[in-house]
């Protein structure tokens, strides 16, 4: 409309992939102020090594979680186009950095980077009234959609009997009066019992196209947790394979980032 506007974090990444895009350029090369993906935030895990290639899902779900060398949305032009990122640093141009194409090369590791994102918030909406009636979920999400919260991550047990799910600490407040106010009537009646909200707790993501068809991964992922002593409060993992998500207290987040590096990438 003509309208001039700031395009935020990531807005110079995005632009540089609408141009490539738009000039059919072989490649599009993205300078940062680090070597490239780290395997971890070198803050948590100073052993954390650049990456030398990432496929395009790889890098979506590191950058959802946390990432912060590339915003989600720079790699969708290139997706499109099937055109390859070079993320280099601008301080050690000779560095090879991190590639970022259609499909890694076979043979990488199973795991190749841990991300996290935190303090946030889980809300668990339980009651018995929920075992085989679909439409309590659906309304859950309805309401949420209302109040334009983003949800982070989503789990719910077998049972059918509590689902719970993650969101900003901001909004946690907001989505609890929200639930309580369309669910009112279910919780007068006892169908649901408790819509709760459990405040500093964080996500801890492992990423790898190497997880699909590997059997063992979530066992060596949980061993090592337990072996620090790191309690997991709930779990989420997608049909594709390529990322674990769990949600653990703030307080261990840092540990979790650092087990899960160790007993994955040597």
């Amino acid at each position: 409309e003509g309208i001039p506007t700031t395009l935020g974090r990531g807005g110079s990444d995005y632009s540089a992939a609408l141009i490539g895009a738009a000039i059919g350029a072989r490649e599009i090369w993205i300078y940062t102020d680090v070597d490239g993906i780290m395997t971890a935030d070198p803050k948590v895990v100073p052993e954390g090594r650049s990456l030398a290639e990432l496929s395009y899902r790889e890098v979506a779900e590191l950058a959802y979680f946390g990432a912060k060398v590339v915003h989600p949305k720079t790699v969708f032009p290139a997706i499109e186009r099937g055109i390859p990122l070079l993320i280099k640093n601008t301080f050690n141009p000779a560095f090879s950095g991190t590639r970022i194409v259609p499909r890694t090369t076979p043979g990488n590791p199973i795991v190749k980077a841990i991300t996290s994102i935190g303090p946030l918030t889980l809300v668990t909406v339980e009651g018995a009234g929920m075992l085989g009636v679909p439409e309590i979920t659906a309304r859950v999400f309805d309401t949420l959609a209302r109040e334009g919260i983003n949800v982070l991550l989503i789990s719910q047990a077998s049972s059918q009997q509590s689902i719970c799910f993650v969101v900003q600490q901001k909004d946690a407040e907001r989505v609890r009066r929200a639930l309580e106010e369309e669910f009112a009537r279910e919780r007068r009646q006892g169908d649901i019992s408790q819509i709760e909200r459990q405040n500093g707790v964080a996500i801890v993501a492992a990423v790898g196209e190497g997880m699909r068809g590997t059997p063992g991964v979530a066992g060596r992922l949980f061993s090592a947790l337990g072996r620090e002593g790191i309690n997991v409060i709930a779990i989420a993992q997608g049909s594709s394979e390529r990322n674990i998500s769990l949600v653990v207290s703030e307080r261990d987040r840092a540990s979790a980032v650092r087990a899960i590096h160790k007993e994955f990438i040597r």
